[in-house]
């Protein structure tokens, strides 16, 4: 049995920022997490192709308030940023 991929130790180097920032952006990134990993199965950021971002803009995103997508997508672009990705994502 494996160990469930630890979010914040993945982005532990590239989160800057204060405190609340921070657990923004980690709690952003677990929430990407599980909606990647329920319907795609893809649990490790790792195994993420770009079009898995573009989906969970498009999908998941999309219908929330214009601040939320914002900050979704800071997220994502730290997450691009880490995997050491250059995938250009906007809303």
């Amino acid at each position: 049995m494996s160990k469930p991929f630890d979010m914040e130790l993945f982005l532990g180097g590239v989160l800057t920022g204060s405190h609340t920032t921070r657990q923004r952006h980690l709690s952003q990134a677990k929430t990407i997490q599980t909606e990647i990993s329920n319907h795609w199965h893809k649990n490790n950021p790792w195994t993420w192709q770009r079009k898995h971002l573009v989906w969970l803009l498009s999908c998941h995103v999309n219908q929330r308030a214009e601040s939320t997508r914002y900050y979704y997508l800071l997220t994502l672009r730290l997450i691009t940023f880490r995997l050491g990705k250059s995938w250009r994502l906007t809303l």
